[in-house]
């Protein structure tokens, strides 16, 4: 009966002869009512990554007045000057709540991540496209996804499974380093390999209480099971990232362990110490990138309710798209647009680290694509039809850059059914209802 389960609860198995326990996760049937190619000749591997930033846009100084290549560069988006040839800009694309209530810094975001409109805030309709794209591309490599962010926040993260199912970012640069080139880090180039027992031994840990899952699923509610196979997917992903580090990895000639990242980065929201630690936690992300360690990432430049501040200056980011009155000259509030464009300073240093770094006989940035939006149009009245939409990158060859696409009020979502596309998931359609998309951006592809 499922009244006999509590928290105390343990999966159990048998290693070696011996017993081992797996905590599980907080269910509700714990609670009360209440509750092209390298050097070596392997292939280069194409990468998926989003780049993420709240509070949208103002479209008078953001949206080129040109369409296609060569686009002009609005003075909110000036900064995208060094790396306009690699990024596409996607303007006039609708999401709409079909219906639902508009559900203020959320709405949009979800739509533009998994197809679908939420009911109320605790609804993921379903799951965000990074994780469909990793479950197709992001086998054999240590972390199927990477997800990262600049806020310091492990709450702000926009990638999931349902609404069970969030993923949880790194937030601190040591810990991302520790993470990715840490002890259980293999070099690729390094000439011995000798795998680590105690990998060994965590690898067969999991394994053992495996056994125990069909038991367990048995004697929970609809949701509760919902939960335990997101938490066991989980599981499998550790086990399955365990074995790789028992395997001696594929040289990769621009594999280069960086220097050790130790100290504790400064907390806070001030834009300059979110730049920074967005520029430091880039910087690991392209070399685990060219380690191999993943082909999947997520990174978060400000969330949705973004409460970026600036010395000085009594209110963050969010309470300015509110409370500040438009300058009657210029036609646009101008100290939301100096967060805005800190934050496209921050995508084009984002886009250029890739573009600048070596691979094959191109660049990082040849091999990938990155999906880049925001999670409203203009924050003050929470439009959501028109949020700005980026990609960087050419996902080795499929995808032309440097073009402004005017979108003509169709559905956002043509935008990651076409990514999702282009890296061979195979799909007639993709979203729902009046945010169903049908057609690719015939623009952008070769």
């Amino acid at each position: 009966m499922a009244k006999s389960w509590t928290r105390r609860r343990f999966l159990r198995g048998m290693v070696a002869g011996s017993a081992v326990t797996v905590g599980m996760p907080l269910l509700d049937v714990f609670l009360n009512g209440n509750g092209t190619a390298l050097a070596s000749g392997a292939p280069i591997p194409t990468r998926f990554g989003t780049w993420f930033w709240g509070l949208g846009m103002n479209e008078r100084i953001f949206v080129p007045k040109n369409t296609g290549p060569g686009y002009d560069l609005p003075e909110e988006i000036e900064a995208l000057a060094p790396v306009r040839d690699y990024v596409n800009i996607f303007s006039n694309f609708n999401a709409t709540t079909d219906g639902k209530p508009n559900l203020c810094h959320y709405t949009g975001w979800v739509v533009l991540r998994c197809g679908d409109v939420p009911l109320e805030r605790a609804d993921l309709p379903g799951q965000s496209v990074d994780v469909t794209i990793a479950d197709a591309i992001g086998r054999g490599t240590p972390f199927r996804c990477l997800d990262v962010n600049a806020t310091g926040d492990a709450r702000d993260t926009y990638s999931f499974r349902g609404r069970n199912g969030y993923n949880v970012p790194e937030t601190s640069p040591a810990n991302f380093y520790q993470k990715i080139f840490g002890p259980r880090f293999q070099d690729p180039n390094a000439e011995t390999f000798t795998p680590d027992p105690r990998i060994i031994a965590e690898k067969s840990v999991l394994s053992g209480v495996l056994e125990d899952a069909s038991r367990f699923n048995t004697s929970l509610g609809y949701e509760d099971r919902i939960r335990v196979e997101q938490y066991f997917t989980g599981i499998r992903d550790v086990e399955q990232q365990l074995a790789h580090f028992l395997e001696k990895p594929e040289p990769r000639p621009a594999c280069s362990k960086p220097p050790e990242i130790s100290e504790e980065f400064p907390k806070g929201v001030d834009y300059a110490l979110v730049a920074k630690r967005h520029d430091l936690m880039t910087d690991l992300l392209v070399m685990a990138l060219a380690c191999n360690q993943s082909h999947v990432f997520n990174m978060t430049y400000a969330n949705s309710f973004a409460n970026t501040v600036k010395p000085g200056y009594d209110k963050g980011h969010h309470t300015i798209t509110h409370e500040e009155i438009e300058d009657p000259d210029l036609g646009y509030q101008v100290m939301s647009s100096w967060f805005n464009r800190r934050a496209m300073e921050s995508w084009a240093s984002f886009v250029g680290k890739f573009a600048n770094f070596p691979e094959g006989d191109g660049t990082m940035l040849d091999n990938m694509v990155i999906y880049a939006h925001s999670d409203q149009n203009y924050a003050k009245i929470h439009s959501i039809s028109g949020i700005p939409m980026f990609t960087a990158g050419s996902a080795g060859g499929r995808i032309k850059t440097g073009i402004h696409v005017d979108g003509g009020q169709t559905p956002g979502t043509r935008l990651p059914f076409t990514l999702q596309r282009i890296l061979g998931i195979e799909l007639d359609a993709w979203g729902t209802g009046a945010n169903r998309a049908t057609s690719d951006i015939a623009e952008i592809l070769v």
